[in-house]
């Protein structure tokens, strides 16, 4: 494409072409130069941009969305899928990326990378982080605020970073932004150490690499919960048009301070306040292989281990730096279980090592598996690790902290986690707090407690992610794997294993068999009819419920729906966690400890259910409870959800 060439070219190249005169010259500049600067500016010379396509489906507001992303749009390689798209008349996959906005939630957004208003993408960026300073200096009423900002190694996380950060720096806060990586917990800690008022953390966490995310944190340290996520979400629909000084990256301002290396060791230092830091540590006889799924962990959990005087870990060399594109493992999610962890397990044997232990790629949950004297590797599930430091950092702490009551000192877990870390805090004097599921509440819940005098010293969910201390109100990877590292190394020294000891902590609390899974299920009305079957279950009668299952061979004792706010144990039988009338969760609990939750999924067509069955120190026979466990979970299903009436496609493994 034919270019317009700068003026001083032309004359350069008609004064160096050897012309003998200077009468020449003077007409060439008198005369030739002026003609042709008018001939420049007057003559449509083509443009080196390509001219964005305009969108013209003849759906209304499907051209309008498309038009204005390619208005505000300065994304080239985003602009180009789009214009393809237009230009191939792909309605389709035009309205998946245009039509709905991408949702800010109580963690803020996550979803694919690309283009259109639907996905992670640079405009999405700057529309959130517009909407985020803006909010935050309308609640504060002031914009001298402080701001700190992480990224993991993903695609485009740095770059959003540095996006957001500039787009507050204009706006006149402080930015603490890291010069590099970060474990997703620090952004939390930094909020506490900076006394900032929010943080953001560009991250998907153990979500696949086509995914990116922006989680953001209150000023107490905890992620959002109402009524600021819904505050953040009306501010950004505020504030959607981008400012021309957005798409640019402020690299140097003395309001710009990179505190990654200060607050690392303000972090490690608050980290060895809460541990044993036996001397005996890094005697055990054990090694330990470590895996950071391509994530950012590796430097921080080694720091971590050194400053708990633990062994040296044994790495997972392929897969302990950073890579977006996670070429090793398929998921990039310890939860998965072995299918994540089969290059753990071939280092751990090729190092003689008996257990292992992982990060997902944002360091905030924590795998552990452990060799048994079969030679096979058991993965723990995050119940079972839950139960493993729960135990652990009671045991510890009471050690460290001998007092005749422990009444302000909390467990915690959400509604669908196991019950052990109730049944650990009850049995040795602690108080315990449920809340509802995700860290988001936990955190929050956690902040209320230390406010008012008290201190929660654990707090977990099934999807193993795990508070360890309060130091860092959110899921704590990195603090997790030191903790678990004391734990190793006190069993191994006393030759006990993590297996081990697990059996001894139920024989002590009693067992508690989980059984959890789902169905699948696209109709919303089919969804809705189960659940007001099972709240009017009397006849029609409102907050009735089954009473039984199997004839009555196993009865209810207590009812919790959070959908409708009743709850049977309270005396005025309102329910006491925040209710959703836009999900559905009911809670059963039986005569014989089972306690069941069946509820929807906010981002799935997925009907879960969650069992547990929490029995006695007494009853130890574990084929006979985990055949009870079977034949209740059987019935509940059938009585309660019906699957073969309502059509509900069983979990296909």
């Amino acid at each position: 494409m034919m270019t317009r060439r700068p003026l001083s070219r032309t004359r350069s190249f008609l004064l160096l072409s050897g012309l003998p005169c200077v009468c020449c010259f003077y007409i060439i500049q008198c005369i030739v130069v002026p003609t042709l600067e008018i001939l420049y500016k007057t003559i449509p010379w083509p443009q080196s941009t390509t001219k964005k396509m305009v969108c013209n489906t003849g759906n209304a507001e499907l051209d309008d969305k498309v038009n204005k992303w390619n208005e505000w749009n300065k994304d080239s390689s985003a602009q180009e899928i789009v214009d393809n798209l237009i230009n191939n008349n792909d309605v389709k996959n035009l309205e998946k990326m245009f039509l709905n906005r991408i949702e800010f939630g109580t963690a803020g957004l996550r979803g694919r990378m690309g283009p259109g208003f639907s996905q992670m993408n640079d405009l999405v960026i700057i529309q959130t982080a517009q909407g985020l300073v803006n909010y935050l200096t309308e609640v504060h009423q002031t914009s001298d605020l402080s701001i700190v900002v992480g990224y993991d190694g993903r695609h485009n996380s740095k770059r959003w970073a540095e996006m957001s950060a500039s787009i507050f720096l204009r706006k006149g806060c402080k930015v603490y932004l890291f010069s590099d990586v970060c474990p997703t917990p620090f952004v939390p800690f930094g909020i506490g150490k900076y006394a900032a008022a929010a943080g953001v953390m560009v991250t998907a966490s153990h979500n696949p690499k086509e995914d990116n995310g922006y989680k953001v944190y209150w000023d107490n340290g905890a992620q959002i919960i109402p009524p600021h996520d819904k505050g953040i979400s009306e501010s950004i629909n505020k504030n959607l048009q981008p400012e021309e000084e957005s798409w640019s990256i402020i690299s140097e301002s003395e309001k710009i301070i990179d505190s990654l290396s200060e607050l690392t060791e303000d972090y490690m230092a608050k980290l060895k306040l809460n541990l044993v830091n036996s001397t005996y540590n890094e005697l055990a006889p054990v090694s330990v292989a470590y895996t950071a799924m391509h994530g950012v962990g590796y430097p921080f959990v080694v720091k971590a281990f050194k400053t708990a005087n633990l062994k040296e870990l044994v790495p997972v060399e392929e897969q302990i730096t950073p890579d977006p594109d996670f070429p090793t493992v398929v998921f990039p999610n310890p939860e998965e279980g072995k299918s994540a962890l089969n290059l753990a397990i071939k280092t751990a044997d090729e190092n003689g090592c008996q257990v292992i232990l992982a990060n997902d790629p944002d360091a905030d949950r924590l795998a552990i598996a452990e060799k048994t004297n079969d030679g096979l590797w058991k993965v723990f599930t995050g119940n079972e690790i839950g139960a493993l430091l729960c135990w652990w950092i009671v045991y510890s702490f009471k050690m460290r902290a001998p007092s005749a009551s422990y009444k302000n000192v909390y467990t915690m877990s959400s509604t669908v986690s196991s019950h052990i870390a109730r049944t650990i805090a009850l049995r040795e004097g602690l108080s315990f707090e449920e809340t509802l599921t995700g860290f988001k509440w936990m955190g929050n819940r956690a902040y209320q407690l230390r406010s008012s005098g008290k201190q929660v010293i654990f707090a977990f969910e099934e999807a193993i992610g795990f508070m360890c201390k309060d130091t860092v109100l959110d899921k704590d990877g990195v603090s997790a794997a030191a903790h678990a590292g004391e734990l190793i190394a006190f069993l191994y020294t006393r030759r006990e294993t993590l297996n081990g000891r697990l059996d001894k902590i139920y024989e002590q609390y009693g067992h508690h068999l989980t059984k959890n899974s789902y169905f699948i299920c696209h109709d919303p009305v089919t969804i809705s009819s189960i659940f007001n079957r099972i709240n009017h279950f009397n006849n029609g009668e409102e907050n009735t419920y089954p009473t039984s299952i199997l004839n009555g061979k196993y009865n209810v004792v207590a009812v919790r729906d959070l959908h409708t706010g009743y709850d049977s144990t309270k005396p005025d039988h309102k329910a006491v966690l925040p209710i959703s009338k836009s999900s559905f969760m009911v809670t059963f609990a039986f005569d014989n400890g089972l306690i069941a939750t069946l509820r929807t999924s906010g981002t799935e067509p997925k009907l879960k259910y969650y069992t547990e069955l929490c029995a006695s120190p007494e009853l130890s026979d574990v084929p006979s409870l985990t055949a009870t466990l079977d034949e209740m979970v059987a019935a509940l299903v059938d009585e309660f959800l019906e699957p073969q009436k309502n059509g509900l496609t069983p979990r296909s493994d």
